[in-house]
Parts: C-alpha cells; sequence; structure tokens
C-alpha cells in the first residue's frame, strides 16, 4: 500500500507539472462528452446506453489485473478532464480518493459503484484462506466491503439506471435516446436474472467450488448459492496452504462436485491440482472485472460474458 501511494504522489506531481499553466481539456472537442469508467463493467454499460454519443475510455487494459492496478500520469489527466467518472469504491480503489483530492472536481459528476446498490461484507467461509495478518498499527479496524456488485444482474440493474440518469442530465439532447437504449438494456438484465435463477432453482446441488478467490459474493446471494472457495474475492493472496486446497478436495470429493471454478486471468494451477484429484472439470467463471484483448477486441459484452456464466454454472449445478 506505501508502494502505491508514493506512486500515485509521483503521478500527481508529473501530472500537476505537465498541465501547468495548460487547459485539461481535450485539445480536439467534437462536441461530446467525456466518460472515464475504472474497470470493463462500467465501460461495457456506458456503451449499451450511450453507444458512440460520448467518448468513453476504459482505464484498465484489457489483460491487466485490476488489484493490481495503478494509476499513470495520462489515467490522471483523463480523469481530471472528464466529464463523468465511474469508479467501484473499496479498497481496490483506495487510490481514487488521493486523486479526485487534488484536483477541482465541480465541474465533474462521480458514480462509485457501491454506493448504487446495498453492500455486503466480504466473509471467511470454512475452508477459506484469509489474508496474511498486518503488522500491528497497520489496516484498519474497519469492515472491509465486497467490491464486486455488478457480478449480480440485479445490481447491475441499479448501476446502469444511475449511470442512464447521469449521462441523460450531463447530455440533454441525446437524453431520450439513452432512455430508450436503457430500457431495451435492463430488459436484457432481466432476462439474464431469469436465466440464473431457472439454472440455480433447476439444479440438483447450490454449491461450487472455486480453486481461486471468490468475486461473486452478490451473485450467490441473489440465487442462494452455496461457495466454498481458497481466497475471498479481494484476496490479494495467490499462494494457498496445503490445508486450503486438501480442504477444497476433500469437499469435491464428499459432495460429487462436477466442476471446480477459476476466474479470467488466474494461473488455474489450483483449479487444475484440485480436478486432477478428484475427476472434476475445470471451468471459467467470469466477474468481468478485467477482460482479455482478444475478448475485447472481439466486442464481447457484459451480457456475452454473464450469458457464458449461466452455461457454467448449469454444468456445475447438474
Amino acid at each position: 500500500m506505501i508502494k502505491k501511494i508514493l506512486i500515485i504522489a509521483l503521478a500527481l506531481v508529473l501530472c500537476t507539472a505537465a498541465l501547468a499553466g495548460c487547459d485539461v481539456k481535450p485539445a480536439e472537442d467534437d462536441g461530446k462528452i467525456s466518460v472515464v469508467a475504472t474497470i470493463f463493467p462500467e465501460y461495457d454499460f456506458v456503451r449499451a446506453i450511450a453507444g458512440d454519443k460520448v467518448n468513453t475510455t476504459m482505464l484498465l487494459s484489457p489483460g491487466a489485473e485490476a488489484h493490481s492496478y495503478e494509476p499513470m500520469p495520462e489515467d490522471i489527466q483523463k480523469i481530471q478532464s472528464c466529464d463523468l467518472f465511474i469508479y467501484v469504491g473499496g479498497e481496490s480503489d483506495s487510490w481514487v480518493g488521493t486523486i479526485l483530492d487534488s484536483m477541482d472536481t465541480s465541474g465533474m459528476k462521480i458514480i462509485t459503484l457501491m454506493d448504487c446498490v446495498e453492500v455486503v461484507e466480504e466473509e471467511i467461509v470454512e475452508g477459506m484462506q484469509e489474508e496474511t495478518e498486518e503488522a500491528p498499527g497497520e489496516g484498519s479496524e474497519e469492515p472491509e466491503y465486497d467490491e464486486h456488485v455488478w457480478t449480480s444482474p440485479r445490481n447491475a440493474k441499479m448501476i446502469v439506471q444511475k449511470i442512464s440518469d447521469a449521462l441523460c442530465e450531463l447530455d440533454v439532447e441525446n437524453a431520450e435516446e439513452y432512455k430508450a437504449n436503457t430500457s431495451e438494456y435492463l430488459g436484457k438484465l432481466d432476462e439474464l436474472d431469469a436465466l440464473f435463477k431457472q439454472t440455480v432453482d433447476g439444479g440438483v446441488r447450490k454449491t461450487i467450488i472455486f480453486g481461486d478467490r471468490f468475486p461473486f459474493r452478490y451473485l450467490a446471494d441473489a440465487y442462494g448459492l452455496k461457495y466454498f472457495a481458497a481466497f475471498p474475492g479481494c484476496s490479494t493472496e495467490t499462494e494457498p496452504s496445503a490445508k486450503t486446497v486438501a480442504f477444497l478436495i476433500d469437499k469435491v470429493k464428499a459432495e460429487n462436485i462436477p466442476v471446480v471454478f477459476h476466474i479470467q486471468l488466474s494461473n488455474e494451477r489450483m483449479a487444475n491440482a484440485i480436478a486432477e484429484q478428484t475427476g472434476a472439470s475445470v471451468l471459467l467463471l467470469h466477474s468481468c472485472e478485467g477482460i482479455t484483448k482478444a475478448d475485447f477486441d472481439a466486442g464481447k459484452s457484459y451480457i456475452d460474458i454473464m450469458s457464458a456464466n449461466v452455461d457454467a454454472l448449469r454444468e456445475a449445478l447438474s
């Protein structure tokens, strides 16, 4: 964390120097409003609502891991010059407060995803490996809330509506089109919600296993899933203990679980090790937080990814 703070401070100094005496708005003004989104779900929601009517930037590069993201000076400049800034909130976005405090945000709309929905605390379930203990005096006694709020289509609906309302206020000329696009998109999220519910209700089990981090707390809560995983969703741990792996292997065997999940941009080693010992299949359940360059270039959307998750979940619950 100290290293990240120093990097942000240096970036702020460099950005301030670059912008000193200059207009921070983009040199080319095409009349469109500017939106900066930190991660893929936000970016894709804006894309679904506004299309090419707005200039949208995603800070997290395709293929990059969100929890290790550190802003560069050009990222700070993009935030400073935008009309709408969208970020998640929570521990992974601790850098945002420092940056926003350093600039005049009076002319900017800001949406924090965790303020759009009812958040829940991260939990440590049976067998899960906790974070390495911090030294005395470090960290905070405050509860840590799960940041992955968009993984439930029901939450996604609330987030999309907040983004739509902000875009309509910023761009009155195109507001009716945004409202129509939003209505259509909310319908797609309703269909996705119904598919998840049907899949879980029709399954022969309600338990899923992750040989990985678990960024799906909101999905699990929405549809009544029980889960076991190596790490919580925002864990920075990468190497599981032998005890954790053994617990997950025993759980797969005891409940005859057919699938072990991993998340995107994962090395899959743990999931593969569990599968080798149990005969289970290894499948991806994609949190949408980060996306590969190939999927991004192919135009994959939140709806596409979550629909694939329905299929994977159906196999895991069969």
